[in-house]
């Protein structure tokens, strides 16, 4: 459930803004995303002018944009410290986030994660100040009814993501389904993070608590920093 946000011209400077924080010798997660694509293009650029960085990529996506924009890439299993990564988000609130819109949150949220600090780029369509998107819940194909059974007992909504130009569901970069959860308003995310992360069959969930660092919010004429 990709989520429709402000103009071109907002997310760029959003995504410049957090890759000018990557510095020489930085292992840097890069995330999935309109947004977060112009965060690795800008360090592309600096990797032509000299920059001595290596990329995590978080899908098939980032990698692919990655490499076209000459960013070396590693294995997160190869490296010892990530300094830091940069990814979007579809819905912030200070540092809790909703992410998934792109069905890449569980590798997301690995690196992001294991970073030493993350850097959220976003637009202000995407600020709110209680998270009530959907939230993307990847689960194993065998577990869809009974992990969307689980979800309703929890008082949320599970619709099966259906691909977009092609027949059938949405298949994560894992092999696996995305039931996208409407809660409504959430009153209390890590609560209902460690709820949905304890449903057998769910892979990984899109509530990322407390995760975020600083997010970088474009607009068409600069970008605010907030830090937490």
């Amino acid at each position: 459930m990709k989520t429709n946000g402000g103009s071109d011209a907002a997310k760029r400077n959003a995504g410049e803004s957090a890759a000018a924080a990557v510095t020489d010798g930085m292992v840097v997660g890069l995330g999935t995303g309109s947004t977060a694509a112009h965060a690795i293009r800008a360090i592309g650029r600096a990797v032509d002018d000299g920059l001595d960085v290596r990329g995590v990529p978080t899908s098939f996506q980032s990698r692919e944009l990655a490499r076209e924009a000459g960013v070396p890439l590693v294995d997160l299993d190869a490296v010892e410290d990530l300094d830091l990564a940069i990814d979007g988000a579809d819905q912030f609130a200070g540092p809790h986030l909703v992410k998934g819109g792109g069905a890449a949150h569980a590798r997301e949220k690995v690196v992001d994660a294991a970073a030493d600090r993350l850097l959220v780029v976003a637009d202000p369509s995407k600020e709110t100040d209680r998270l009530d998107h959907p939230v993307p819940v990847e689960v194993l194909p065998a577990a869809r009814t009974t992990a969307a059974a689980a979800v309703r007992d929890l008082d949320g909504e599970p619709v099966l993501r259906d691909a977009e130009r092609k027949d059938g569901p949405v298949v994560t970069d894992n092999g696996n389904l995305v039931l996208d959860c409407d809660f409504g308003p959430i009153d209390a995310p890590n609560e209902l993070a460690s709820s949905l992360s304890a449903i057998p069959g769910v892979v990984e969930h899109g509530l990322f608590v407390g995760m975020a660092d600083e997010v970088h919010v474009g607009t068409d004429d600069g970008v605010e920093v907030r830090e937490f």
